[in-house]
């Protein structure tokens, strides 16, 4: 099997905003997955929370989104655009994610139309579940 495309080859996220460090595997506009490992180095952590460092909620899903955004532009969906959050809906948060643990992420792609689409991800950690959403994007010219 071919290697897939690292995510800054297809995403436009880069540093200190990129949270998808590698894709493992990828089915066109149907689905993919892969990880993040958040390094201890990133300053939020020294603010959320002193003691007890814990990744933002909304960090793990921007990077379901970050994972979803190469789903359908590695797909061929959307090319020359850029998806951008329409919405977030059924956002649970189930589990603490400290520095350094492997966040693996997964993304079903729903209904896609021209300019739009929908999605389903989650989140987790030794396979015990971290976040799920329910994401709406828009796609707008790059």
């Amino acid at each position: 099997m071919a290697s897939l495309p690292v995510p800054s080859d297809v995403i436009p996220h880069r540093a200190p905003f990129l949270f998808l460090d590698e894709v493992t595997a990828f089915e066109p506009n149907v689905s993919a997955a892969g990880f993040w490992i958040p390094g201890e180095d990133l300053a939020f952590f020294a603010g959320h929370f002193p003691g007890r460092p814990t990744l933002p909620g909304v960090l793990m899903v921007e990077a379901i989104a970050q994972l979803g955004a190469y789903a359908v532009l590695h797909g061929g969906s959307f090319p020359g655009k850029l998806p951008l959050f329409g919405g977030l809906d059924k956002a649970r948060f189930r589990r603490q994610v400290a520095p350094g643990e492997r966040l693996d992420l997964t993304i079903e792609v729903g209904r896609i139309s021209a300019r739009a689409g929908k999605a389903s991800g989650t989140a987790s950690v030794n396979g015990e579940l971290a976040c799920s959403c329910d994401l709406m994007f828009v796609a707008v010219d790059a």
